[in-house]
């Protein structure tokens, strides 16, 4: 498969690069950053020197990408509102599309302005646009010339969750989820609250109470649960390069046993998820470099609630990876090709 990378030379470009430069059945023929282009990827990746040759950053438009007929799959590692430039004349091209922005992960045009403030400029292509967590979603996406990955939140929030409200295993509300993420996160951007003196030895919360990506968990959630479901969600950063902590609080109807039943039956053959026992808890370090998802729960008798902590590398499963992985997929490789 040839395969184009646009935005490659941002932190989740940069993962694509070294994931797909190392699979075996991509052909990596375009890489995409209008600040870099014509020069060596080499020169401003140094790590990855000895994948890319003599690979050249292009400044490739999106006309001339989709005109490109030798290109079989884009991924776009674009910031919000930038994918739509992109993904629409690709579409009409006939190309596919693996989406990692927020651009088509909502099913609502009106959400969408709700969280970003902005008309969705090519609303008719949310119908197109399922969005996609392999573990999950029905193969019948597989179909699909344009997907939607989802974020690196709602991963470690979705995976554990959903199996349980589709089952009725667990209350609508309220639910409560702190997550806390390495700084990798909120990208390559030079702002003065992401310096190291400022992020180093120091953990703050941002975006409270309706940061963006709680919109597309809610929608998610709500799908799996058929009915309207309570969430406060409160995302942190941590002094941490790369990773997502997360812990959900949220009542429960059913014994841990119940619990653990279900998600065994959900994932016993996933290869990226790791279920761990009840009364060990998951680490960001262990995680970082894979694909994987780590989670485990405890049951609150005094409470009644269920706590679940879940573990993910925000560039790889919450990225870059899952997008990789969602490739395998839809081409019938299998499934861990190219990922840890």
């Amino acid at each position: 498969m040839k395969i184009a990378i646009v935005g490659a030379s941002g932190y989740s470009g940069e993962e694509l690069i070294r994931l797909l430069s190392k699979h075996p059945e991509v052909e990596l023929c375009s890489v995409t950053s209008r600040s870099l282009a014509g020069q060596k990827v080499s020169e401003h990746l140094p790590a990855l020197a000895h994948l890319v040759g003599d690979l050249v950053f292009s400044a490739s438009s999106p006309e001339e990408l989709a005109e490109n007929t030798s290109i079989d799959v884009v991924f776009l590692a674009l910031p919000h509102g930038v994918s739509f430039d992109y993904a629409e004349p690709l579409y009409k091209a006939g190309k596919t599309i693996i989406d990692l922005s927020a651009d088509f992960r909502l099913n609502s045009p009106n959400h969408y302005k709700k969280f970003y403030g902005k008309e969705h400029p090519a609303p008719y292509l949310l119908d197109e646009a399922p969005y996609v967590l392999p573990e999950i979603t029905h193969s019948d996406w597989k179909i699909s010339q344009l997907i939607a990955c989802p974020g690196c939140y709602p991963t470690s929030i979705l995976i554990p969750l959903i199996p349980l409200y589709k089952m009725g295993l667990i209350e609508t509300g309220p639910v409560t989820i702190n997550s806390y993420s390495g700084i990798s996160g909120a990208g390559k951007s030079l702002r003065e609250d992401l310096l190291f003196k400022k992020r180093n030895e120091s953990i703050k919360a941002y975006g409270l109470p309706t940061h963006r990506h709680l919109s597309e968990i809610q929608e998610q959630l709500e799908s799996a649960a058929f009915e309207d479901v309570s969430i406060q969600f409160c995302p942190h950063l941590a002094p941490i390069n790369r990773g997502i902590h997360t812990t959900i609080v949220v009542p429960t109807k059913s014994s841990i046993e119940a619990i653990y039943s279900k998600w065994q039956l959900a994932y016993g053959d996933a290869p990226f998820v790791n279920l761990m026992q009840t009364g060990t808890f998951p680490e960001t370090q262990d995680v970082v470099g894979s694909n994987r998802i780590d989670f485990s729960a405890v049951h609150d008798t005094t409470t009644d609630n269920l706590i679940i902590t879940s573990v993910i590398d925000n560039l790889v499963k919450g990225a870059s990876g899952q997008a990789v992985q969602i490739f395998n997929l839809k081409y019938g490789f299998p499934e861990t090709m190219g990922l840890l």
